[in-house]
């Protein structure tokens, strides 16, 4: 799995460099876009490094695993109080620990995608605007109200305190829902995902574009480091305007190449005797322990459902 990772995601290149009179040279938006892509895969697609772990949740069966996520994700969306919420999260924290992933790293991401997704998203429905109730931060005063199409701007905007609980409440259930997503990535290897999916009766075209989506990926990170590189060795310097001038021409040439392995792939699948069916070898026995632990979770999450 390692071999499949592209060059540039082993080393992660200073973002300044020095020439050798001492003067300080700017990185290209190129190269910074380049390997923050590079970053972006890495980050997202290394759970083969966490999944050999000797940690809890690592010994558990794929089966079990997909089916807590699937169980607690719905029940992360039933619930409509902060308290299950936190104690989801304080539940789910614990998994973490237990299974000895790095927490800052792991929590970091949780955060980044929880603000962006769940808190600034969710962050205007706060205002009275949107959501009616007691006013418990002033932002501004107008002369008076006014009506626009379907809302009404009152002569005193602010944030209501149903306004922050909904806040609240959305950025939990992002929150909650990364983190048991991304605990059961980065313990669970991903042809086990797949064959749990599998035994779970998804359907097998739904598992072969997931399967091909995920070894295009490195495909994809491949293709790009070598154009890169292309461009790199032919010319001494290319300035931001040109960069995204090229950056645009190459998007174009990547969706054309895209399609056009696409159809190779699949003739070569054809040619190969596919017929549309994904066929696994068996699935081990669930162990005493697996059925143990699946019926703690199982109970935890029924309370959690019933409080």
């Amino acid at each position: 799995m390692k071999s499949e990772l592209p060059s540039f995601f082993l080393n992660k290149p200073p973002r300044r460099s020095v020439d050798s009179a001492g003067a300080v040279l700017r990185t290209s938006f190129l190269d910074k876009g380049i390997h923050h892509l590079a970053g972006l895969i890495k980050t997202t697609y290394s759970q083969w490094e966490t999944a050999n772990k000797n940690g809890f949740f690592q010994k558990l069966d794929a089966r079990v695993k997909v089916v807590f996520l699937l169980f607690f994700v719905i029940i992360v969306s039933l619930k409509r109080a902060i308290l299950p919420e936190a104690i989801i999260g304080g539940f789910t924290f614990t998994l973490v620990a237990l299974s000895r992933l790095n927490l800052l790293s792991f929590y970091r991401r949780v955060i980044f995608f929880s603000f962006l997704f769940g808190f600034l998203i969710a962050l205007p429905s706060s205002l009275n605007i949107v959501t009616r109730g007691e006013i418990v931060i002033p932002l501004f005063h107008l002369s008076q109200p006014y009506d626009f199409w379907i809302y009404h701007v009152p002569e005193s905007v602010g944030i209501t305190r149903t306004g922050i609980h909904a806040v609240a409440l959305l950025t939990l259930r992002v929150a909650n829902s990364l983190s048991l997503s991304f605990l059961v990535v980065y313990t669970t290897p991903f042809a086990e995902i797949i064959r749990a999916l599998k035994s779970l009766k998804v359907p097998d075209p739904l598992l072969m574009i997931i399967t091909l989506s995920y070894k295009y990926i490195f495909i994809f990170a491949k293709t790009l480091e070598d154009i890169h590189l292309a461009t790199k060795s032919k010319v001494v310097e290319v300035s931001d305007a040109q960069a995204r001038k090229w950056v645009a021409g190459r998007i174009a040439f990547l969706f054309r190449k895209t399609r056009i392995r696409c159809e190779e792939v699949f003739n070569a699948m054809l040619a190969r005797g596919f017929t549309g069916e994904i066929s696994l070898f068996a699935q081990r026995k669930m162990r005493k322990r697996d059925l143990v632990i699946g019926s703690f979770l199982l109970v935890i999450g029924s309370l959690l459902l019933a409080s």
